[in-house]
């Protein structure tokens, strides 16, 4: 699970609770036509912006914003090492087997691509076209939400002036005027709680793992192509590591030279 984003939302309904709390009542921000209009109508109108089957995506992409694990970049890297040592000793054809359990899709397609093709430059086209396509589809997760974030204040606006015009109707019971303006204002509060508490930092969220996927993949580019032009294992560790920033690079070196003591 990342716990950063779990914490935040967590962090953010608990500050948000305490400040109503402490100067006033929480059931004076629940309204049920406040909820249907901010809610109800976001949701409408993705409903109306997107296709079904991009909207399918959103939940699973969800999922895997709250509950994702850290990638580890210096495991990928010993893994396309070990890889590139076997195929100097046993071939190409050799790896078939090593990357048949892997649980990373990406990666076993990439090798068994340099199986298949003798031509470095299929294989790098092969393989960059699918990693567009991907991000394709992680950019149409984000701009769902995104389009969430622009949508919930909107309906909360639209949900408030409703709720004036009822008001407005009704000048003459003096009594029931700051109830029905609390009301109308309530609107305005869901769509900010909607865009501001959900949609935006989800979809900053995503943006942020997807950056992360996408240079792992690319490192994975790199060194399966490493691997098929027969490069040395110790010169693809080296020109992988210059992927990573100079500390986590030196971190790893120290860690195989220890290992290699050993």
């Amino acid at each position: 699970m990342d716990i950063t984003t779990l914490i935040g939302l967590l962090a953010g309904l608990f500050v948000m609770y305490n400040g109503i709390i402490s100067n006033g009542s929480l059931m004076a921000f629940y309204d049920v036509g406040s909820i249907y209009i901010t809610i109800g109508g976001t949701f409408c109108a993705l409903l109306m912006n997107f296709p079904l089957k991009s909207l399918k995506r959103v939940i699973p992409a969800v999922s895997k914003a709250l509950f994702s694990k850290k990638i580890k970049f210096e495991l990928v890297i010993n893994n396309l090492v070990e890889l590139s040592d076997q195929a100097r000793r046993g071939g190409l054809l050799s790896l078939e087997e090593a990357v048949s359990k892997s649980k990373d899709e990406f990666f076993k397609r990439a090798v068994m691509t340099i199986i298949d093709s003798h031509d470095p430059e299929k294989v790098r086209d092969t393989l960059e076209t699918e990693l567009s396509y991907i991000q394709e589809r992680h950019a149409s997760v984000t701009t769902i939400l995104e389009k969430g974030a622009a949508y919930g204040p909107a309906f909360g606006m639209l949900g408030t002036l409703i709720g004036l015009i009822n008001m407005l109707k009704n000048l003459n019971d003096m009594d029931s005027l700051g109830a029905s303006m609390s009301i109308a204002l309530v609107t305005t509060f869901y769509g900010s709680v909607l865009a501001n508490v959900i949609f935006l930092p989800l979809a900053g969220k995503l943006k942020a793992l997807d950056e992360e996927e996408m240079f792992c993949k690319q490192l994975i580019i790199e060194g399966v192509l490493s691997i098929q032009v027969g490069d040395n294992p110790k010169l693809i560790q080296e020109k992988l590591t210059g992927f990573m920033s100079k500390k986590e690079a030196e971190k790893l070196l120290s860690k195989n030279k220890k290992k290699s003591k050993s």
